[in-house]
């Protein structure tokens, strides 16, 4: 992966980069006004930095056209990707903390520079292949784990599943799943979808919650047996 020397804005911009090129509906390409949603900044700002970027090859940027990472910069971005989900992990996994609460922290531990740090994470983890909300954590050379699953809503009654991630992983939605009784990795059998408003009837340990077509839209599961 690149070992380029790169501050925490560039890191920033590039992470995010990679996240929107992933949603992007244009071949891959953002532009420049859902960069400044995502990071919150002025579109000037924005133009500023991708210049930055562009000019030392991390993105290829051309005003009004988008912008795209380069190879470079990809494997920038996810090296940099890499290091916020395995420290979510660590976060959930060895200190208990709540999945709704890591991101914040994993925001600035993800700037540790220490590769061997970030390996040793890696191995003493045994090698995750998603972080606790279900995305998935690329390897040491960039390769990201495949995975079988779908949007809750798609299910139909007498399914057994298990929550598999997120779609969403906003504080508030996070803080409505753990009040349903939701985190990763729950079980659950759908019971019946109801048809007034198209929320789903389920059964989490033994008790009969309803789930929000809204959030049955954001959660994914895989097949439980």
């Amino acid at each position: 992966m690149n070992s380029m020397s790169l501050s925490k804005q560039e890191e920033d911009y590039l992470k995010a980069l990679l996240l929107l090129e992933e949603r992007s509906e244009d071949h891959g390409r953002v532009s420049t006004n859902a960069m400044a949603r995502s990071m919150g900044v002025q579109a000037a700002s924005v133009t500023d930095m991708l210049k930055k970027l562009s000019a030392s090859g991390l993105v290829h940027y051309k005003p009004y056209q988008g912008v795209l990472l380069s190879e470079t910069g990809r494997s920038a971005a996810i090296k940099v990707l890499r290091k916020h989900r395995l420290w979510e992990t660590f976060l959930v996994q060895e200190l208990r903390f709540g999945w709704a609460q890591v991101h914040e922290i994993a925001e600035q531990l993800e700037h540790v520079q220490s590769d061997m740090l970030i390996d040793r994470l890696d191995q003493y983890l045994e090698y995750p292949a998603f972080d606790p909300h279900g995305e998935p954590i690329p390897d040491r050379d960039g390769k990201f784990p495949g995975r079988e699953s779908r949007v809750l809503w798609a299910s139909i009654p007498g399914e057994s599943l298990r929550i598999s991630g997120v779609l969403e992983d906003s504080e508030e939605f996070l803080t409505y799943l753990c009040s349903q009784g939701i985190s990763m990795g729950t079980p659950l059998v759908i019971l019946e979808i109801e048809p007034y408003d198209d929320s789903i009837v389920a059964e989490v340990a033994g008790c009969k919650i309803r789930i929000t077509r809204k959030a049955a839209e954001q959660l994914l599961v895989s097949t439980y047996q």
